[in-house]
């Protein structure tokens, strides 16, 4: 494809004219060398047809992703316009930004409301409150708004089984302000189908109707919270949360219309969708969620209307270990919220996972966005992600991926029935299993945790928080597993002064053994594991007088597959005499005395959880 310009007193000028258009079988050629170089595609084993087959990878819901796309579906359309795919307004968010809405859950009302208004003076512009037993208690709303001006600024309320109860509160607060039922910009919040997920006890949806009856007066107002992030915590897949989030809308319209009709029931609704460091299936989902809402709402007659928008980013990518990585991932998120349309967004701190946030912690959350919207600017382009190949077909697969699943949830007779039957529970099950196990094998890996752990970093101390709710869906972290040995290897410093240890035995000269050395402390280091090493060595002899020293009885040889094919099955034999009880190799060779092997693409958390068995270690 050949750019072109046009100059206002000339022909047109092409740009970049002296260059040869390249064709895609020269790209193949081109793949095909590296893959050779890198060890991807051995020599002599002839390449796949298309050979950029052997970069595609798939996600969790069966999407193949290429690495390169030349096409893409037919148009999406224009911003504001059905099937919003590319966004809930004609404008974007050029003239007034998206919402920065900050979550609020300490229980303490002074202190929670020293957080609003610091929030609200630095940059936030709506407030997400959550009440009852997980966050404040409902009869301190009032003194958690002090000086807060409600026809000013926007809540959300979350206040689970007392939402009636915070609506009314809220209400009431708002006409001893003197605000005018018009002027009031809130979200009530009811979500009987969120509770009912989180705590496996089904809710009666008519608090759902009970809540929406207040909008009559005050037409500002949203009633209803179709919270997808119970499906997205419990491990499920993008197209998952989607096609819950769907069904969960259709069923609150099926609640409301018989009293409000369906036009009026549409409005009432706010979706809120987790926003995850991968960006570009987080674009996707938010486009593809409007896209899926609008076609529910053509289909039940009601006139056209975008499907309103909350990203939050994910609670599950956070990490208690090396917190500070979390800003990176809350950044990526949230720059993916933004591309992908979300009307208002919320940032977790980055020390959420451990406890109730600090102000630091709050402060980094609040700047994240302010830094995308007024130094990067991400708010002044009208749907960025437009027009890309990738995002549009992911953003088409994804849909379908979703439909699909709604479609099998409404076969179940909706999601009361899905919820109530099971189903939704087990396919996000087999998800989280499948999840879980690409993040022992570190094929998913998460930086501080699984990659690049610090054994030596002091622990950050927060006050907890409430308890969440508890009994249905469970609440996954996706580096939970490999942080309960970290924990248990801290335990273990506690008691006995020192961490579990793993002996490297270095063979060879640094050069050598370097590169696999860095591998396994890598690896161990991610299960709290400490490893002495022998340095450079001459002999096997050398190896074992290092491993006499090192007070552990697991060993792990190091060095090349030359090295190994000489001296390897002698060494691990020399190790067991010394007193090893288990004896690995790091590499892929086959070694006879050797009981394992740890490489790339090995389960890195069964191998840890063994050595930590044999060590003794309480989990």
């Amino acid at each position: 494809m050949v750019a072109h310009s046009t100059t206002s007193d000339g022909p047109e000028l092409p740009l970049a004219a002296e260059f040869p258009e390249p064709a895609r079988q020269q790209w193949r050629q081109q793949v095909e060398k590296v893959l050779r170089r890198s060890g991807l595609l051995p020599e002599g084993r002839p390449a796949p047809e298309p050979v950029e087959d052997v970069l595609a990878s798939a996600t969790y819901d069966g999407i193949t992703v290429h690495p390169l796309y030349t096409e893409g579906p037919a148009s999406s359309g224009v911003p504001g316009l059905a099937p919003y795919v590319r966004g809930s307004r004609a404008q974007g968010c050029v003239s007034e930004g998206w919402d920065v809405r900050q979550h609020h859950a300490h229980p303490d009302a002074s202190e929670t409301n020293r957080e609003i208004l610091a929030d609200l003076y630095n940059g936030t512009t709506s407030l997400w409150l959550e009440l009852g037993p997980t966050g404040l208690p409902v009869d301190s709303l009032a003194d958690a708004l002090e000086g807060v001006h409600l026809d000013m600024i926007g809540v959300v309320l979350d206040a689970g089984d007392e939402a009636a109860r915070a609506a009314s509160a809220l209400l009431e607060l708002a006409r001893e302000q003197g605000v005018r039922p018009s002027a009031l910009r809130a979200n009530l919040g009811a979500d009987p189908l969120s509770t009912w997920a989180r705590t496996g006890q089904e809710r009666d949806l008519g608090l759902a109707a009970e809540v929406a009856a207040h909008c009559a007066s005050h037409p500002g107002l949203r009633a209803i919270t179709v919270d997808g992030l119970p499906y997205h915590e419990a491990g499920g897949s993008d197209a998952e949360e989607l096609g819950c989030s769907i069904a969960a809308g259709v069923t609150y319209l099926r609640v409301l219309a018989g009293e409000l009709g369906a036009e009026a029931a549409s409005g009432l609704l706010e979706f809120r969708y987790a926003a995850t460091a991968d960006q570009f299936l987080t674009i996707a989902k938010l486009r593809a969620a409007r896209r899926l809402w609008e076609r529910v709402t053509r289909e039940i007659g009601v006139a056209e209307r975008a499907q309103l928008q909350h990203a939050v980013t994910s609670s599950a990518m956070l990490t208690r270990r090396d917190p500070w990585v979390n800003m990176l991932r809350t950044t990526i998120a949230t720059f993916a919220a933004g591309v992908g349309g979300a009307r208002s967004v919320t940032v977790r701190p980055f020390d959420a996972a451990i406890g109730l946030p600090d102000p630091f912690s709050r402060r980094i959350a609040r700047n994240t966005q302010s830094l995308l919207l007024e130094e990067s600017h991400l708010a002044q382009v009208i749907d960025p992600a437009g027009g890309s190949w990738y995002v549009e077909t992911l953003t088409d697969e994804l849909a379908h991926k979703a439909w699909e699943w709604f479609r099998r949830i409404e076969a179940e007779g909706g999601l009361p029935a899905a919820l109530r039957s099971g189903l939704v529970a087990d396919r996000l099950a087999e998800t989280w299993q499948r999840r879980r196990d690409a993040v022992a094998h570190r094929t998913d890996p998460i930086t501080g945790v699984t990659e690049f752990p610090n054994l030596e970093e002091p622990a950050l101390r927060r006050d907890p928080a409430p308890e969440p709710l508890s009994g249905g869906l469970p609440r996954h972290r996706y580096a939970e597993d490999f942080e309960r040995l970290r924990d248990a290897s801290d335990a273990h410093l506690a008691e006995t002064g020192a961490r579990p240890k793993v002996f490297l035995a270095t063979l060879g000269s640094l050069a050598e053994h370097n590169a696999r050395a860095s591998f396994a402390r890598n690896l161990f280091g991610a299960g709290g594991l400490e490893t002495p090493d022998a340095g450079p060595t001459e002999s096997t002899e050398d190896v074992v007088k290092a491993f006499a020293g090192s007070g552990t009885p697991v060993a792990c040889l190091c060095s090349g597959d030359r090295i190994y094919g000489e001296h390897a099955e002698e060494t691990a034999r020399a190790l067991r005499e010394a007193g090893a009880d288990q004896v690995l190799l790091a590499g892929s060779l086959e070694v006879p005395g050797v009981d394992g092997r740890v490489f790339g693409g090995c389960n890195a958390l069964e191998v840890l959880q063994d050595v930590h068995r044999r060590l003794g270690v309480q989990q």
